[in-house]
């Protein structure tokens, strides 16, 4: 468990934010990307252009939004359920087109320096688990998420 020496309204996203991020290219195709998240056991990741910037970012909510739209609009109906965040009812149904097609496109995207007060203020107000840190490039150098923040609060005493 890291701990910090500074007071808890002064730590940053350089603080708090895993520098182990995922990176999924804009033209891997979902199938990929479902693989690539379930193997890192992650829920979410920055996608990035042929440069490296952050143009978007793909989670499980937007996996579950193309299988349940594909089903409406093919008339199926599935009392299957989704348990847990990559337990994806058959990987037949996630679509084999590339992922830009279906990511989020304006990523929440923050500088090193945003405080946990701020973070914490933009994923409530934008109802998100997780922001991703950018360099002045906009290249992913990090994730904050929810947990993070939590965790940070919890070690204060």
């Amino acid at each position: 468990m890291q701990t910090f020496t500074k007071p808890l309204t002064s730590l940053t996203a350089e603080d708090l934010m895993s520098r182990d991020v995922l990176v999924i290219p804009h033209h891997m195709s979902m199938r990929a990307v479902a693989n690539m998240l379930a193997k890192a056991n992650v829920s979410g990741a920055p996608v990035v252009d042929d440069t490296g910037t952050c143009i978007g970012v793909i989670s499980s909510a937007d996996f579950l939004r193309v299988v349940h739209a594909d089903r409406r609009t093919n008339g199926k109906r599935s009392d299957s359920c989704v348990c847990t965040a990559w337990q994806m009812v058959e990987m037949d149904q996630v679509p084999t087109e590339e992922v830009s097609t279906f990511m989020s496109k304006d990523p929440v995207t923050v500088s090193t320096r945003a405080t946990i007060v701020e973070l914490s203020k933009i994923m409530t107000s934008a109802h998100i688990h997780r922001v991703i840190v950018v360099d002045n490039k906009k290249h992913p150098i990090g994730i904050v998420s929810s947990t993070d923040v939590v965790a940070a609060v919890s070690r204060e005493e």
